[in-house]
């Protein structure tokens, strides 16, 4: 059985801690009653209650247990016309240098979108 999907307006109203919804990549989840449990405190969650936390949870390094836990609090997805176009974006600095850079350092990869 899939699940239903959910657009960011619905998530957006789920945005206070007796409450509290997330996006953890592009999967909306209920974590109302994680909230006391989560090992990253509360705080962590709160805020990003009714956004995307992907960025955050990506970079805490979650293992696979705290995947597995996540499925119990997965209720949907985002939805489809809610789901921006990301564009890749290095995180390595490029070789290439500036042609207007007259210390020759290397020029900083670009970021072709914003992703919040």
């Amino acid at each position: 059985m899939s699940k239903k999907e959910i657009s960011l307006a619905t998530v957006k109203e789920h945005n206070k801690p007796e409450d509290l919804w997330v996006i953890i990549e592009d999967k909306v989840y209920d974590v109302t009653k994680f909230l006391n449990e989560h090992p990253g405190g509360e705080d962590s969650l709160i805020e990003v209650a009714g956004r995307d936390g992907t960025r955050g949870f990506q970079m805490a390094g979650h293992s696979s247990e705290a995947r597995e836990i996540m499925v119990k609090y997965y209720i949907g997805d985002l939805a489809a016309s809610d789901i921006k176009k990301k564009c890749p974006i290095s995180d390595q600095i490029t070789d290439q240098v500036d042609a207007t850079n007259a210390s020759n350092e290397p020029a900083a990869t670009k970021q072709c979108c914003i992703l919040h």
